[in-house]
Order: structure tokens, then sequence, then C-alpha cells
């Protein structure tokens, strides 16, 4: 497990200024100990998503929502909330993580 942060520092600084920006400061908090815990594994070329706590079995369930993003950069940033959680970071249609 990678801190998102120290792996991918851009997107870590983008996620919190997008949390920041709407009004998600309890998300925006837990950006800077966000681990990166496995890769999405869908195999599709626009997708670079993760989870960031073990997947679920089946739908995530009640307590989830979904929070869009409004990055600086080009395509998608959505997260899975589960209980005021992050719990998965889709991103996509962006350049390669770097």
């Amino acid at each position: 497990m990678t801190l998102v942060s120290s792996r991918w520092p851009l997107l870590a600084a983008e996620l919190k200024t997008a949390l920041l920006d709407e009004g998600e400061n309890a998300l925006a908090a837990q950006i800077d100990d966000l681990r990166a815990l496995k890769e999405c594994g869908c195999g599709d070329g626009f997708c670079q998503g993760f989870y960031t706590q073990p997947p679920p079995r089946g739908a995530y369930g009640p307590g989830h929502r979904n929070v869009g993003l409004n990055p600086a950069g080009p395509g998608m940033l959505i997260l899975d909330v589960v209980d005021n959680l992050i719990m998965y970071v889709e991103v996509i249609d962006r350049p390669p993580l770097a």
C-alpha cells in the first residue's frame, strides 16, 4: 500500500483542492493519509481507478454515495464514499498517472 500523495502527488493535490472547492472538507482531510490499495483491474484503457479500502463483495450498500469532482485537468474524478470514508477513486479519460 502506497500513499497516494507519495505515488501521485499531483493527483493528491488535485483531489484535495477539488474536494475543498465542493465543500467536502471531511473528505479533503483524508487525502494526506489516503492509500492506493489495489488498482481497478477492469482493463479499460480509459480507466486508472484504484481502491483505497478493500473492494466490496457486490454493491457498497447503505451509506454509499458518489462524489463527482471538477478537476483542474482533463477527464473525470469520481469518488465512491461509504459513511464518509473514501473507498475508491475513479480516474477516467486522463493522461497516465505518473
